[in-house]
């Protein structure tokens, strides 16, 4: 009995990941098959560098909607990263019990906030703060980059905790031996030791903050122009999708395809980056 058991569950679970390999492959094909054919159409080089979008006029250029999505995505990392990497290590390692048990499900409600909320948190709190102190309409690259670092925070906070408290205590006591004061082992040994669930947090976090939609749409200001500065309203890629797909028709439909098409390379190349980027840091 054990036995068939055995052999059910591991028929349960390679049907499950065949079915997810399966999805995957799916959206990859209809992706592509929809996809390829406008980038034709319009042109590669014209589709991926053109400035302007005007779909009235059969101009497809998706370069300012690229340029905001990595501006975006730019200033949620350099907002959420460093934040996230310190409070995993404050909880881990620094965080009073009393303060633990408040902080931990104040990290974990962060997670199950929708995303609508934090776009209409940015829209009545963030982008007025930045009218109020910077000028312009608030609706800007800046507010956008603000609210996803704080959306991705949950993410980085409690991938990161796990991998680090997944490091063994030996590591910590022995460099406590060596003479190492508790700051230095825990920044010194802990963490590098954790580098690499640290970096599975990050790249999920990224993730994220590229695919994340209605929040950018609240406070970005949703402009189809090459982005000016930090205080100048964008149009994300998916932000993009999403706005004209309601009523997209024809070659315009085939276009916005086209468009989750570089979406999801995009997203391709950034996981293939941070998977090099740790085995180097692994082999080191």
């Amino acid at each position: 009995m054990t036995k068939f058991k055995e052999k059910f569950m591991h028929g349960v679970f390679l049907f499950c990941a065949c079915v997810s390999i399966l999805a995957v492959l799916l959206i990859c094909v209809f992706l592509f098959a929809n996809g390829i054919p406008a980038m034709k159409e319009i042109g590669l080089f014209d589709f991926l560098m053109g400035r302007q979008w005007k779909p009235n006029n059969n101009i497809y250029g998706i370069l300012p909607m690229i340029l905001g999505s990595i501006y975006v995505t730019a200033g949620a990392i350099v907002i959420g990263v460093p934040i996230g990497i310190l409070v995993a290590v404050f909880m881990t390692r620094f965080c009073p019990k009393w303060l633990y048990k408040i902080l931990k499900p104040a990290v974990d409600l962060l997670a199950g906030i929708p995303s609508v909320v934090y776009g209409f948190f940015g829209l009545m709190v963030i982008v007025p703060l930045i009218r109020d102190l910077f000028g312009g309409s608030g609706t800007s690259m800046l507010a956008a980059s603000i609210v996803l670092g704080i959306m991705i925070l949950p993410t980085i906070i409690s991938v990161s905790e796990s991998a680090i408290r997944a490091v063994p205590e030996s590591y910590y006591e022995g460099s406590l031996a060596l003479g190492a004061s508790h700051e230095r082992s825990v920044f010194r040994v802990v963490l590098p030791a954790a580098a690499s669930g640290v970096m599975a947090g990050v790249i999920l976090g990224v993730g994220r903050a590229i695919g994340e939609t209605m929040a950018v749409i609240m406070v970005a200001g949703n402009q189809a122009a090459l982005p000016r500065g930090l205080f100048s309203g964008v149009r994300t890629m998916t932000a993009n999708i999403v706005l004209e797909m309601g009523y997209a028709a024809d070659l315009h439909r085939e276009a916005l395809i086209a468009t989750a098409v570089v979406l999801f390379v995009f997203i391709l190349i950034i996981n293939v980056s941070f998977s090099v980027l740790k085995r180097r840091s692994e082999n080191k």
